[in-house]
């Protein structure tokens, strides 16, 4: 009841009151007829599907070298394909900003693409390493030539793994809005970025509404495609006990590996490109973006300074991870205990996909949905420091679920009957089985957690106060004033939110359960 009851009072409830609310005049008809909204849905879907096409083309490769070689700096490349993934959307997008200074669409699908690397590879990879290769070997006996062989026998064992990926991938790219809104600017908009538009901008409530139905029906139809999908892998990974399939790359094996590091190279090359501009000055090299942040800016374009800013982004993402880390081991709990009493899979898999919702649904309806129904319930959270981290434990559950479920999952349940069998009660079985297993698991989800709060963009854009706003909300603030040390100040900003997210990348790959595990 604990994680239900948090999503139904914090998501559920803002959303279907700002949908109610829009849906009192006649937006849906409106919207629905206007050739604009077909546009913004058609260059939403044809992104978002550029995107996942460019992250899986790309990200195959590198679960091969992570899934078959044996090679030095492979947990530097596993670590290093991770970082794009938790960085910040504003980080990313003053990244490719500062390649590409006119935007457009190539850019958004590149970066877009860029986020996602790690969530195709690292998945692909996860099943690929339990895969036997003595059914590549006999396909090559036969005659076979190593692409037939990959085609005919890998490729179609790898489909559960590499339609689950495209369908978060895809889901990710759909619901992309830093990125969209800092590359994209008033050209290209998607659904994301039009509700944020109407909503803010324009007071049009009814027509974010009908944006969001149309946001909401097709994240529901993408999550319940990546359940089927995600079900098939785990049935695949569970019928197949680990072996030994790593060794140096063969013949043209070499040629995939190579691709592979070219992958990853690309990758830092917006990173490279982004701590290059934090130091570049109209007078040369120099500091004076990381010495301003002790100020305000050009002017005083900001309320408070970006130091101030860091803190208060250190205390909501603090307080964010915590309570992610309370509901997400929660509903973990939940969906293994259901699934080992044997209840209907259609009910778990249900289960399962309701407390994935808040990855699709759009972060400004939420908030919007905040500020008009909250004042009911005691305290009036409306005007409470407390209601940017639980927009950020809304964002991160999902994602602290999808890293604790599998680990409790691979339990082995002999241990448990075990335990169980020499007098232990259930909660003790938990205590002295269950939590020191994945003790591992739980501290990493709590560090990956924790940099995507630290990083979230689209929710608190929308509910910090100017004199509480985190440090993503400043280096926005920066770059779209005028001044050249607002721009330094901003690439300084983005700078440091990096260092961060790729010092907990390092403690999460140093923590990580190799066998197990989405992410």
């Amino acid at each position: 009841m604990v994680p239900l009851g948090f999503l139904a009072v914090f998501f559920l409830w803002p959303v279907a009151a700002i949908i109610q609310r829009g849906l009192g005049s006649d937006g849906l008809v409106r919207v629905l007829g206007s050739p604009d909204t077909w546009s913004v849905v058609l260059f939403t879907v044809g992104q978002a599907a550029a995107s996942t096409v460019v992250a899986v083309i790309a990200a195959m490769p590198v679960a091969f070298l992570l899934a078959r070689c044996a090679l030095p700096g492979i947990a530097v490349v596993r670590a290093a394909i991770l970082v794009p993934f938790v960085l910040p959307t504003v980080v990313v997008g003053l990244a490719f900003r500062s390649l590409m200074p006119d935007g457009g669409v190539l850019s958004i699908v590149l970066a877009n693409a860029f986020f996602n690397v790690a969530v195709v590879a690292r998945t692909v990879a996860g099943l690929w390493s339990h895969l036997d290769r003595r059914a590549e070997n006999a396909a090559r006996a036969l005659g076979a030539s190593p692409l037939r062989a990959f085609t005919s026998v890998t490729l179609p064992a790898l489909r559960p793994a590499i339609g689950s990926a495209a369908a978060i991938v895809f889901l990710f790219c759909a619901t992309s809005f830093g990125v969209v809104l800092l590359l994209g600017g008033a050209r290209y908009r998607t659904l994301e970025t039009e509700i944020y538009l109407r909503t803010v901008d324009l007071l049009d409530l009814s027509g974010a509404a009908a944006l969001s139905l149309i946001q909401i029906t097709a994240v529901v139809a993408v999550l319940v495609l990546a359940a089927l999908a995600r079900r098939r892998r785990e049935t695949a990974m569970a019928l197949r006990a680990r072996t030994e399939t790593t060794r140096r790359p063969r013949g043209g094996e070499w040629w995939v590996a190579a691709t592979a590091y070219a992958v990853v190279a690309a990758l830092m090359v917006p990173i490279v490109a982004l701590v290059v501009r934090s130091v570049s000055t109209s007078d040369g090299w120099g500091l004076d973006g990381y010495r301003a942040l002790s100020g305000t800016g050009f002017r005083g374009s900001l309320q408070i300074s970006g130091l101030d800013a860091a803190v208060n982004s250190l205390r909501a993402a603090t307080d964010a991870t915590l309570l992610a880390l309370l509901l997400g081991v929660s509903a973990s709990v939940v969906l293994v205990s259901l699934g080992r009493s044997r209840a209907h899979p259609g009910f778990v898999d249900t289960l399962d996909t309701a407390l994935m919702l808040p990855l699709g649904v759009s972060a400004v309806t939420v908030g919007f949905g905040y500020l008009i129904t909250l004042d009911a319930l005691p305290g009036d959270l409306r005007t409470s420091a407390a209601l940017v981290p639980l927009a950020q434990a809304i964002v991160v559950t999902p994602l602290v679920i999808r890293m604790i479920l599998p680990v409790l999952r691979s339990v082995d349940p002999r241990l448990r009957q075990a335990a169980g069998s020499l007098g232990a009660s259930p909660w003790r079985v938990w205590r002295e089985v269950d939590i020191p297993l994945a003790g591992r698991s739980l501290i990493a989800a709590a560090a990956f957690g924790f940099v995507v709060a630290l990083g979230e963009f689209g929710a608190t854009s929308f509910l910090a106060r100017p004199d509480s706003a985190t440090l993503p909300i400043v280096i926005g603030r920066l770059i779209s004033r005028p001044g050249e040390l607002n721009n330094q100040m901003a690439y300084a900003a983005c700078t440091m939110l990096m260092v961060v997210t790729v010092a907990v990348v390092l403690l999460v790959e140093r923590l990580r359960v190799r066998s197990v595990g989405e992410f």
